[in-house]
């Protein structure tokens, strides 16, 4: 059985996933064992509220690093603990999803977010087979 604080977690990860929406920046998160730019990078995202999105390269010229949009995806890539650190809200430019390397890929991101009121756009399925607006 986890220690009570952690079972407190666990319980709030529960409610999140079923919809009622949790806030998370209160759970003590410890980076030290992270670079300073990871570290940075992990802080910025925990201040994106649920249900927002921003892009990488938003992100990086927030934390005043703007042609760094690139290693703001490699470092939420190696991200230890989403949802805490809620990496989904960061997609690629254009509302693409971007990647994610939790479980699940994409669909897992696109799942997160929608429980959150937020959408992507998501790749077509079936990108050989046209859609008339007839149908």
């Amino acid at each position: 059985m986890p220690p009570p604080h952690i079972a407190g977690i666990i319980k709030r990860v529960q409610k999140h996933l079923r919809g009622d929406v949790q806030d998370f920046l209160d759970i003590v998160v410890d980076l030290d064992a992270m670079s300073p730019f990871a570290r940075q990078v992990y802080e910025a995202v925990r201040k994106i509220p649920a249900g927002q999105t921003k892009s990488y390269g938003e992100l990086a010229t927030e934390m005043r690093r703007p042609t760094a949009s690139r290693a703001v995806g490699q470092a939420l890539g190696r991200n230890p603990i989403p949802l805490i650190i809620p990496c989904h809200r960061v997609l690629a430019s254009g509302k693409k999803p971007g990647g994610f390397s939790a479980h699940g890929g994409v669909e897992t991101k696109a799942r997160m977010l929608e429980i959150e009121d937020a959408t992507i756009g998501l790749p077509d399925r079936n990108p050989g087979i046209a859609s008339s607006p007839d149908r």
